[in-house]
C-alpha cells in the first residue's frame, strides 16, 4: 500500500498527533505544531490513514523533519478523525461574532441608532454631523478615520455609557473626494458633547492635520462646537497645551486651501481653528468668538447669553467671516464652488455676457456712480463671481471668479463706497485676498476706479499707514501674473496699490476710454499747486472760473489717451477688448515651457 511522509514546514513544538490509525479526509491536520504563539496544522493531501506517528506532544521540531507517515485509502472513505486545518484559526462562527462586534460598535455613531439626539438637532434646524459629510462629498468616497474612538473618560463613565454617548469623540472626518477633489474633511459633531475638543478628538485632528500635510490635501473643516471640554479624565495631562492641533492647521494654512464652515455656536478652541481658514463661511444664525459664555462668566466678566457673542451681523463688518448663507446646506454648497476656485478646477461649459455690454456700464459724466459689480458680471463667466468680506472695507471688492473657465482672483474698488477710496479695512481684505492668490497660484485681476488712499484725522486713527504698507508688501510679494484694468479713476498712491505697487509692476496696465489719472485728485493737485495764483484774483467768480478752467485743463492732460501716449499705460482700449488682455493671465511663460 501506497504511503506518504509529512515532515514539518517551520520550526516549533508538536502540539497534538492524531493517532495511529486515524482515518484522515484531505486537509485535515495529522500533527499541530505551535511557533510563536500560532498553531500551524501538517495537513493531509489526500485522503488516508495514519500509519505512524514519529513525534510526540511536547517534541521540538525543525523545518523537513519527519512527523508522520500517511498510508493511502482506496476504494472507501475516508472518516476524518484529524482536525480540521482551519480548526486552528477563528471558526466561521466566532469570525461572524468579531464582525458583528465591529459592526454593532461602528453602527453606535451612525444617525439611525441616535434617534433621539438626531430629532433634538433637526428641531434646531441642523444638518447633523454625518449628513454634512454625506452632503459634502461624493458618494462612497470617505474613507473614515477613527470611527471607534471614545471620550478619554473611561474613569468616571461606564464603557457602555461612552460608546453610546460618545461615539467617534464628537469628530467625525477622513478623507474622501468632493466633486473630484481629494480632500481632508471633518467636521465636529454637536450631538457629541456640544461638539468640543476632547483629549481623543484632539488626537483625530492631529492625524487627519498630518496627513493633509504630507499628501498635500486641502481640508474642509465644519467647526461648531464648545471649544475645549473640561472633564477628560484619562491620561497624563494637566492642562493639555502640548497639543498639536493648532500648530498643524497653521502650518497647513501655509501650504495649502483651507475652507471653514460654521453653522450655530462656535467658540474658544473651535473658533481659533475656523479662524485660520482660507475662508470662512456661515450661516445666517452662527455666533462665533474666542471665549463662550462659560469662559466668560469664568473670567468675572459677567454672564452673557451666547447670541450675544459674535454674531453674524458683527463678524462681517469686522471681516471675521467671508461669506454667510441662509442655512446648512447652502453652506456645504458654498465650501464646495469655493473649493473648486481654490484648488484651480476648470469648467468646460463657459457663458459670459456679450463683450459690448461692457461699453455702456460706466457712464461718461464723470461723477455718476455706477455698479462695479455688473462690470465684474459681464467680464467673467456668468454666476462665477464668489465675494469674500462683502461687508468689511465695501470700498474694495475681493472675490474669485472664473474667466473662460479658468479661475482667479478679482480685486475691484467700488465708487458707491468712499468714491472707491481705500480706508484701512479695503487694505487689510485686500492685502489678505493677495496673500491667498500667491499661496494658491491663482492669477489676479484689478479693477481700478480709486481716488486713492482714505485721508483724515478718522481715517488715520484706524492705522491706514500700516495696512497701506502692508497692502504695497502684499503686491510685491506676487509672483503669479497679475493684470490691472482702470475703468475710471486711477490717483495717487492707491491706484499704484491696485496695480501690485505701481503701473509697470502688472504684465499689462490697460485703461478704458473713461479713466483718468494723476498723482492726487485733480480738484485738490489746482487748489494746493495754483492756490496762490487762485487767490490773487479778487472776483470771486472769475476765481472760480479760472479753477474750473485749470481743472478741465488738468483732465485733458490725465485722461487714458494721454498716459497712453506718454507709455505710462500700456494701452486704452475698447472696453469689448478687456477679454482680450485677460487671457495673458493664463498664457504660459517661457520658463514653463522649458
Amino acid at each position: 500500500m501506497k504511503t506518504t511522509e509529512l515532515t514539518s514546514p517551520l520550526i516549533g513544538t508538536v502540539a497534538r498527533v492524531a493517532p495511529v490509525g486515524t482515518a484522515l479526509a484531505t486537509g485535515t491536520a495529522a500533527v499541530i505544531i505551535e511557533s510563536m504563539k500560532m498553531e500551524h496544522p501538517v495537513v493531509a493531501p489526500f485522503d488516508g490513514e495514519v500509519e505512524a506517528v514519529n513525534v510526540a506532544v511536547g517534541d521540538q521540531v525543525v523545518v523537513g523533519q519527519p512527523v508522520a507517515v500517511l498510508r493511502h485509502i482506496d476504494g472507501r472513505d475516508a472518516v476524518a478523525g484529524g482536525e480540521a486545518a482551519t480548526s486552528v484559526d477563528v471558526s466561521a462562527d466566532a469570525e461572524s461574532a468579531a464582525l458583528a462586534e465591529v459592526r454593532q460598535r461602528r453602527a453606535f455613531g451612525l444617525d439611525t441608532n441616535r434617534i433621539a439626539a438626531v430629532e433634538r438637532r433637526h428641531a434646531t434646524g441642523r444638518m447633523t454631523a454625518r449628513q454634512y459629510i454625506h452632503a459634502l462629498v461624493d458618494e462612497g468616497s470617505l474613507t473614515e478615520y477613527g470611527p471607534l474612538v471614545l471620550a478619554a473618560q473611561r474613569s468616571r463613565r461606564g464603557k457602555e455609557e461612552l460608546i453610546s454617548k460618545t461615539p467617534g469623540d464628537g469628530l467625525v472626518g477622513g478623507i474622501a473626494e468632493v466633486d473630484g477633489t481629494r480632500c481632508v474633511v471633518m467636521t465636529y459633531d454637536y450631538m457629541v458633547l456640544a461638539g468640543t475638543q476632547g483629549h481623543q478628538n484632539h488626537r483625530k485632528k492631529d492625524r487627519l492635520f498630518e496627513l493633509a500635510e504630507r499628501l498635500r490635501l486641502p481640508v474642509i473643516l465644519f467647526a461648531e462646537g464648545g471649544g475645549g471640554r473640561p472633564g477628560e479624565t484619562d491620561g497624563v495631562t494637566v492642562a493639555g497645551l502640548d497639543c498639536l492641533a493648532f500648530a498643524l492647521l497653521a502650518r497647513l494654512a501655509l501650504r495649502v486651501p483651507v475652507i471653514g464652515v460654521n453653522t450655530g455656536y462656535c467658540f474658544a478652541g473651535n473658533a481659533a481653528l475656523l479662524g485660520m481658514c482660507d475662508v470662512r463661511i456661515a450661516t445666517e444664525d452662527s455666533y462665533v468668538g474666542m471665549a463662550g459664555p462659560a469662559m466668560i462668566e469664568g473670567g468675572g466678566l459677567g454672564v452673557v447669553k451666547p447670541t450675544e457673542i459674535g454674531p453674524v451681523q458683527d463678524q462681517t463688518s469686522n471681516g471675521v467671516l467671508d461669506i454667510v448663507v441662509p442655512d446648512d446646506r447652502e453652506a456645504v454648497d458654498a465650501a464646495k464652488q469655493v473649493l473648486s476656485l481654490m484648488t484651480g478646477q476648470l469648467h468646460d461649459v463657459v457663458e459670459r455676457a456679450p463683450a459690448e455690454t461692457l461699453r455702456d456700464l460706466v457712464p461718461e459724466n464723470r461723477r455718476s456712480v455706477y455698479d462695479m459689480r455688473a462690470i465684474l458680471g459681464a467680464v467673467f463667466d456668468v454666476g462665477s463671481v464668489v465675494e469674500v468680506r462683502p461687508d468689511f472695507g465695501p470700498s474694495t471688492i475681493t472675490a474669485f471668479a472664473r474667466f473662460e473657465g479658468r479661475p482667479l482672483v478679482v480685486v475691484a474698488n467700488d465708487p458707491r463706497f468712499l468714491g472707491g477710496a481705500i480706508d484701512t479695512d479695503a487694505a487689510r481684505t485686500t492685502a489678505r485676498i493677495l496673500g491667498l492668490a500667491e499661496k494658491l497660484r491663482l492669477p489676479v485681476a484689478f479693477f481700478c476706479d480709486t481716488p486713492g488712499f482714505m485721508v483724515g484725522p478718522d481715517t488715520e486713527r484706524t492705522g491706514l499707514v500700516d495696512a497701506a504698507g502692508a497692502l504695497f508688501i502684499a503686491g510685491a510679494a506676487l509672483t503669479v501674473p497679475f493684470l490691472s484694468v482702470v475703468t475710471r479713476k486711477g490717483y495717487g498712491l492707491g491706484a499704484q496699490a491696485m496695480a501690485g505697487g505701481g503701473f509697470k509692476q502688472p504684465i499689462a496696465t490697460i485703461a478704458w476710454p473713461t479713466s483718468e489719472f494723476g498723482g492726487m485728485g485733480l480738484e485738490g493737485f489746482v487748489k494746493l499747486g495754483y492756490r496762490d495764483e487762485l487767490a490773487a484774483i479778487e472776483d470771486e467768480q472769475e476765481r472760480e472760473a479760472r479753477y474750473e478752467e485749470m481743472v478741465a485743463k488738468m483732465y485733458e492732460v490725465g485722461k487714458g489717451l494721454s498716459m497712453a501716449d506718454h507709455f505710462e499705460i500700456d494701452d486704452v482700449i475698447d472696453p469689448a477688448e478687456t477679454a482680450q488682455w485677460l487671457r495673458l493671465l493664463f498664457e504660459r511663460t517661457g520658463a514653463e515651457h522649458a
